[in-house]
């Protein structure tokens, strides 16, 4: 949604999210407490919390963060399970998103995960422009593996690749996770990819194959990254996921009819019809 540039109503917002929390996902990423200013979309993202409906999912809540103040939004709301820190292997888009040098926003996600820790949160870095970046920096595999390794020294767990403008070629997708996954046993890579419609299946076949198995979506891949300064990539789309689950024998244990459900009210939701 923070991606979407017409206002979706806190009502709406409430309504599809309720509806994806019955379809049986690991993970709802559910909203952002970053600034007004920056992204107007999240600034409903508490209200939206509160009127969650928690009776009847197993689905955990994550919430994108961006700062120490947001950090501690998230961690004393009682219904977020997951606090997600950007972290971006372009030190251009990390002024750009947070206003931080990266060394400033590593900092920053030691004290954001003490917070989580303190608060019993669970903290999730995604490793953004991880495969590549528009603005002409110095780009390889080897600076994500040594900032790999100074987030696996500060007891990281979680870790999503992203590849914040759709630009993940198959070598490097291959290199990342073939290395990472065995060398980094005790944490679990994801994968976090923006795509076109009609070219998701290279990304997320070459990342499952390496030993991926934590991929994020959006139904239609609808949204993307409002900050990268760049046209706007798309999400992996959810139903591509779930099929690429179907064809590989992956027991995803989701509810298909709850699914074709949330696929109805995210048209209403986006103004798709």
């Amino acid at each position: 949604m923070q991606g979407w540039k017409e206002i979706i109503p806190t009502t709406q917002k409430i309504d599809y999210i309720n509806r994806l929390l019955t379809v049986g996902f690991e993970v709802i990423d559910c909203g952002s407490f970053v600034s007004p200013k920056a992204i107007p979309q999240m600034a409903d993202t508490k209200e939206v919390l509160d009127a969650l409906d928690l009776g009847n999912t197993k689905s955990k809540l994550s919430v994108v963060v961006a700062n120490e103040s947001g950090a501690k939004k998230g961690a004393e709301h009682e219904k977020v399970d997951i606090i997600g820190f950007p972290f971006s292997i372009s030190e251009n888009f990390q002024h750009y998103n947070t206003n931080k040098t990266r060394e400033e926003a590593f900092e920053m996600a030691k004290l954001i995960q003490d917070i989580a820790l303190t608060n019993e949160k669970e903290l999730l870095i995604y490793f953004s422009m991880a495969f590549g970046n528009p603005y002409g920096e110095i780009y390889n595999v080897e600076l994500v593996k040594e900032w790999t390794k100074r987030f696996a020294d500060i007891g990281i767990k979680t870790i999503n690749l992203s590849d914040t403008i759709g630009v993940a070629e198959k070598q490097v997708i291959k290199e990342l996770y073939e290395t990472l996954i065995p060398q980094y046993q005790d944490i679990e890579f994801g994968g976090h990819f923006h795509t076109v419609y009609s070219e998701w299946n290279m990304k997320v076949d070459t990342a499952y194959q390496y030993g991926c198995r934590r991929f994020d979506g959006a139904i239609k891949g609808l949204g993307g990254c409002p900050m990268s300064k760049s046209e706007m990539v798309g999400n992996m789309p959810t139903e591509k996921l779930i099929s690429f689950a179907n064809q590989h024998q992956e027991k995803h244990g989701l509810n298909l009819f709850d699914f074709e459900s949330s696929w109805n009210v995210s048209l209403k939701t986006f103004g798709l019809i």
